[in-house]
């Protein structure tokens, strides 16, 4: 992975690269970014520079040894850390040595641009969630006081490392505050609150923004091959975030089915005279999978943004048309000041609690009630 292959970003790279010209590398890093940012894909493009034989003007070089194993990600200095659990394959003790070539797999397979649902689901392993145990920190410890075996520095990237638990962060502090010499450690995360304090405070903060949307725009063209106004659309929706652009851009007809099902929830949520139709409506939610739930939440998450542009006036950068564009005209005024925060945070917290395997029945059931208890008070003041 080459900086250039980065989604946006330019800040974030130039100060990596500073911070390797200064001499300022720190040796242990945390690279803290929401899904879709490239936080990962930036770890990585960062440890091909370090290492890079032949480095140019910003980049590595691409087609050194060093590179080419980087490339298929497979060079024997870089050694990954991530969250697995049991499957068909491994029944007990799991760790990420064990599922290696998988997660080399899942590279290529996303461009490094990785989800920890698409990780779950790449591995198969059902509603289960992962974890990196301590047989995980034992491996670093093990290897961290080897030398390295050909690149100037032996680097470590830990993906999703607040699925440190708390026994693995504790057993890594020592190596996390005095790595050895020629030893870098990266971690990636997603959740800054999730991860031990003992843990933050031994890493150098490195902050991934959101994808800003001309750098998405660019991205839809030039790899999905959309045209103008579709690329322009689907990054003002996906609100900074390349897998869920891609996600839109391959799956316009989940976008349909969004929408109706946005409408009905909200139809029942706004004027409840039947909760009947609503416990009904929340049972169905309950029985999609976790992807389209997510999916769902995550419309609804772009319907709210939609709302906030009306209500401020900038109808010119409202990405919607026909029913859709009629829906958030007739909602926005019951999404304003007073209430969008609360709205925004409610379907952000469901979207967390339903890749954590929430009881979805629970969840959609609350979540109504207290959307309720919002439009109540919104049509109270309208």
């Amino acid at each position: 992975m080459q900086f250039k292959n980065i989604i946006g970003q330019k800040q974030v790279i130039n100060r990596l690269l500073s911070s390797y010209r200064e001499n300022r590398v720190a040796h242990t890093q945390l690279f803290l970014g929401s899904e879709g940012t490239g936080a990962f894909a930036l770890a990585l493009a960062f440890a091909q520079y370090i290492n890079c034989e032949q480095k140019q003007e910003g980049d590595s070089c691409g087609i050194c040894p060093s590179c080419i194993k980087f490339e298929k990600f497979s060079h024997p200095d870089v050694h990954f850390f991530f969250p697995t659990t049991t499957n068909d394959k491994v029944k007990k003790d799991p760790k990420s040595e064990l599922f290696l070539d998988e997660f080399r797999k899942y590279l290529g397979k996303s461009e490094t641009y990785i989800t920890q649902q698409g990780w779950y689901e790449h591995l198969k392993v059902g509603n289960k969630q992962g974890s990196i145990f301590v047989r995980d920190a034992s491996d670093i410890i093990a290897k961290v006081s080897l030398k390295p075996y050909e690149a100037p520095y032996k680097i470590f990237i830990i993906w999703l490392a607040e699925k440190l638990n708390e026994s693995t962060s504790n057993k890594l502090l020592k190596t996390f505050e005095e790595p050895p010499e020629n030893t870098i450690i990266i971690l990636t995360a997603e959740r800054y609150e999730l991860l031990l304090p003992t843990v933050r405070s031994r890493a150098q903060l490195i902050k991934v923004p959101k994808i800003n949307v001309e750098d998405l725009e660019k991205a839809l063209k030039d790899r999905l091959q959309l045209d103008d106004d579709q690329a322009q659309e689907i990054a003002l929706l996906s609100s900074g975030n390349w897998n869920l652009a891609r996600d839109l851009a391959e799956n316009s007809d989940d976008v349909q089915a969004n929408f109706v099902a946005f409408r009905q929830w909200l139809r029942h949520c706004f004027k409840p005279e039947d909760y009947t139709k609503l416990n009904k409506f929340n049972t169905d939610l309950a029985r999609m999978g976790r992807e389209k739930q997510k999916s769902l939440l995550n419309y609804g998450l772009e319907m709210v943004h939609q709302c906030m542009l009306h209500n401020q006036n900038h109808n010119n950068l409202v990405m919607k048309d026909g029913e859709e564009l009629e829906f958030s005209k007739k909602l926005a005024p019951y999404i304003n000041a007073n209430n969008q925060e609360a709205i925004y945070r409610l379907l952000n917290e469901a979207v967390y609690h339903v890749e954590r395997n929430a009881n979805p029945s629970i969840l959609f059931t609350d979540l109504s009630f207290k959307l309720i208890d919002i439009f109540r008070t919104a049509r109270t003041k309208a």
